[in-house]
């Protein structure tokens, strides 16, 4: 397979032109080396021991490459950061470095490197990075506040977005046949568990018992849940539970190896709404591995009658919340080089919640309510309604992305509904 195209791969080439060091950050196999590559010239290998060294003992060997320069797994020697930060400072020009890591070292460089390398955040396969349908509808234009035309089309339904839920976006794992993806998504884990935690120095002792948190916290995708509460989920009747600074250290681990997604709570920088709650909403970094985790595959996910009725999920419930984990991942890519906060809305007291909120740089914002029927009506856009009458003209569109055939307005109150395949 040739290189698929990206959504940053723009974005990214035009930061270089402008910019002297990037840092392109994201889980492992997410695709960061092979895009990075095609923006430089030279390249070093940091999983290379015989490279770190030349590295550790020669200082001025940056300095003999051909800019840009890409730095992969830049994590495995934290100092080549520092060095990196003193050549953008003698060089003082665009496009000199990419750095490209799995993790974020324990041992934090010397220096930040704020105003020299800027983070860009790459994510697993987005829904239009997938192919599985052209885009009618962009999230650049229900930014642009100018009530978009929408429209549009799509044959993909629930049985193809169950297939994209546990197929994932990872570019390595998705030709992976079916009945080999349980063990290609094991290795994948048991790789990150036994070999890339202890080289970041996080070395795991009770294996099965984070294997079993990170199973609660897949149960617990689009929620959130107390780490309490998942916690005492992942060790049911279990007297010898793990302590919670120990499911803290794991947490802060997996948040370092982007294996973890959480979204933010919006905090509402214009309006100043009351009441707003606070938790994160639990993601992993790609659904399909929750869906590993959870043991469920798109047949167990679906109900296929004999008759002529519609396949409609078998699990409502968790294929809701996986559904709505692929949106969050598409959503947030589309995002990201549109300079935009994704970060979702929950009162304190559960009257009003809206999945998704997508603010620009001016703070003004696009709501997106996600359901995972077909059919929309009054009762599923009622949280979109509250939010436009509080927030008015700060408020540039409401959207519902569903598993539906078609993109419109609704007439009643110019809410747009916009299939999960047709969004880009």
């Amino acid at each position: 397979m040739g290189y698929v195209p990206r959504v940053l791969d723009a974005y990214l080439a035009d930061m270089l032109q402008a910019l002297p060091a990037l840092s392109l950050d994201g889980g492992k196999g997410v695709g960061k080396t092979e895009t990075a590559s095609r923006l430089v010239t030279a390249r070093i290998d940091l999983d290379q021991e015989a490279e770190v060294q030349a590295l550790r003992e020669d200082p001025d060997r940056l300095a003999r490459f051909g800019r840009p320069l890409l730095i992969d797994e830049w994590q495995l020697y934290p100092g080549v950061w520092d060095r990196v930060r003193r050549a953008v400072d003698q060089e003082r020009r665009a496009g000199l470095f990419v750095l490209t890591g799995s993790a974020t070292p324990p041992v934090t460089p010397k220096h930040s490197g704020a105003g020299r390398i800027v983070h860009v955040r790459m994510r697993p396969f987005s829904l239009a990075e997938r192919g599985v349908a052209e885009p009618a509808v962009t999230l650049r234009d229900l930014l642009a506040g100018a009530d978009p035309e929408v429209s549009g089309a799509t044959a993909v339904g629930i049985a193809d977005y169950a297939e994209a839920i546990v197929t994932g976006g990872l570019p390595g794992l998705r030709g992976v046949p079916a009945r080999f993806r349980r063990a290609a998504w094991d290795g994948y884990l048991a790789e990150i568990l036994d070999r890339d935690l202890p080289e970041l120095g996080r070395a795991v002792r009770r294996r099965d018992t984070l294997r079993a948190w990170l199973r609660a916290y897949a149960a617990a995708t689009s929620t959130t849940s107390s780490y309490t509460a998942i916690l005492d989920a992942a060790t049911p009747g279990d007297t010898d539970k793990p302590t919670k600074v120990t499911a803290l250290a794991w947490r802060e681990a997996l948040s370092r190896m982007w294996l973890l997604d959480p979204l933010p709570a919006w905090d509402d920088p214009l309006h100043h709404l009351s009441r707003l709650g606070a938790a994160p909403k639990h993601h992993l970094a790609d659904p399909a591995l929750a869906a590993h985790l959870l043991g469920v595959t798109a047949e167990t996910l679906l109900t296929r009658p004999t008759t002529g009725r519609d396949i409609i999920p078998r699990q409502g419930t968790l294929f809701g919340a996986l559904f709505t984990s692929l949106v969050t991942l598409s959503v947030r890519v589309y995002a990201e080089p549109l300079d935009a906060r994704v970060s979702h809305l929950r009162t304190k007291d559960g009257d009003h919640e809206v999945d998704l909120i997508v603010t620009r740089p001016d703070g003004k914002c696009l709501a997106i309510e996600v359901k995972a029927t077909p059919e929309v009506d009054s009762m599923d856009v009622r949280h979109l309604r509250w939010l436009r009458d509080k927030l008015g003209d700060d408020l540039l569109d409401a959207i519902v992305v569903n598993t539906g055939p078609a993109a419109y307005r609704r007439r009643e109150d110019a809410i747009a509904v916009v299939p999960a395949a047709l969004l880009g």
